[in-house]
């Protein structure tokens, strides 16, 4: 089986289907291939690509890795494990995934895949036949199973070189201000949340929401072009610094084409979407925001979810020019602000998972303490938008 499988554009989950019907010219009764990447931040495993037809009972699933001893021994070992009857393993108790996989499938084969040492996720095989993964098939299925580790890799390693590049340009432009490093896993984390529960709503593929994760941190990518009098300034912009720093969007997506024009191999999908989170994450939902006064739908879904995600976290951190904010103070605000400033979907999905905004906190947090909210409004958003 050759690569040129997925040398193609489309998603990942369309070249998956292709390595799909090469697989089953030898092996007619595997229904189904899926791809599970692990975080090792949040120890969680997310569903990635599948090639199953149309909406799946395991689109959007993910786990604690820890959570789950069968798959965390197979993570640790690097071992294969063939199940030969899964309706075994979905009794009461057994979880939404056990659950779903053997309500439509009798068999399946799991197999770890990494990323030099280290753990990267999971192929997934499933069969409606039940005892169907026996030694052979297992060991002719490995060739398979390594061609969807090279679909995955080719996937991330260009995400993987845009997030080095932007860091060493952060790096040599000295630039600092607010991009701590648990600012930004908790922007990846919040906009991964939002994502996560607007999938049905919005038909969101699982390769949307893992791309939206990866690439949130980078949607303030223009900021190394603001000149440092401007970006580290410690007390509130005047209006001639404020316009400079609303250039950072535009700045950013200039900064963006060259990259991804030097490294040609990123996905017309990647690319859109990256540059959408740069362009437009400051405009907003009344057309209002910058730099193109966009207006409701017109604004891209990615970019009004990673300006719910930044503008909640720059409220609830300190920064030199002002106090953090209370998390239900910074929430009241998105509230205020649904369907003015933000995207009304994307505030109240955040707003109602409310516990799992507070889990990624906690995670990430950086040391400051939250404190009562200030009169530091306009000196906020003139920064976040």
């Amino acid at each position: 089986m050759s690569t040129a499988f997925f040398k193609k554009s489309g998603s990942t989950s369309d070249r998956l289907v292709d390595i799909h019907r090469a697989t089953r010219f030898t092996h007619p009764d595997v229904n189904r291939i899926a791809i599970a990447l692990y975080d090792s931040k949040t120890d969680r495993l997310r569903t990635f690509a599948h090639s199953s037809e149309g909406r799946h009972p395991l689109d959007n699933y993910q786990a604690v890795l820890s959570e789950v001893p069968s798959l965390k021994v197979l993570a640790d070992r690097g071992d294969v494990r063939a199940v030969d009857n899964l309706s075994e393993l979905a009794g009461p108790g057994s979880g939404r995934h056990t659950q779903a996989i053997g309500e439509e499938y009798r068999s399946s084969l799991t197999v770890p895949f990494y990323k030099g040492e280290a753990f990267a996720g999971f192929v997934f095989f499933n069969s409606r036949t039940r005892g169907y993964f026996t030694r052979d098939r297992c060991q002719a299925l490995s060739l398979a199973a390594e061609v969807v580790n090279a679909l995955v890799m080719e996937t991330l390693k260009p995400v993987e070189m845009l997030s080095n590049s932007i860091g060493v340009a952060k790096d040599i432009s000295h630039y600092r201000d607010e991009e701590t490093g648990a600012h930004l896993d908790r922007v990846a984390n919040y906009a991964s949340l939002i994502a996560q529960h607007l999938a049905d709503q919005e038909e969101l593929d699982d390769e949307f929401i893992q791309m939206l994760f990866l690439f949130a941190p980078l949607h303030d990518l223009g900021k190394v072009a603001i000149p440092d009098n401007v970006l580290l300034k410690p007390d509130k912009l005047n209006q001639e610094e404020l316009r400079i720093m609303r250039t950072h969007p535009d700045k950013g997506v200039e900064i963006c084409d060259r990259l991804l024009d030097s490294m040609g191999f990123v996905s017309a999908r990647q690319g859109r979407m990256l540059r959408n989170i740069i362009h437009y994450h400051h405009e907003a939902w009344d057309g209002s925001g910058y730099p193109s006064g966009l207006t409701r739908q017109n604004i891209p879904l990615e970019a009004a979810i990673v300006a719910v995600a930044d503008v909640f976290d720059a409220l609830t951190s300190a920064r030199p020019y002002k106090n953090a904010w209370t998390t239900d103070a910074a929430c009241d605000f998105l509230a205020q602000n649904a369907g003015g400033k933000f995207n009304p979907d994307c505030v109240a999905v955040f707003l109602d998972h409310r516990e799992e905004v507070e889990m990624i906190q906690r995670r990430f947090g950086d040391g400051q303490h939250e404190v009562r909210r200030t009169n530091w409004v306009q000196s906020s958003l003139s920064r976040t938008g």
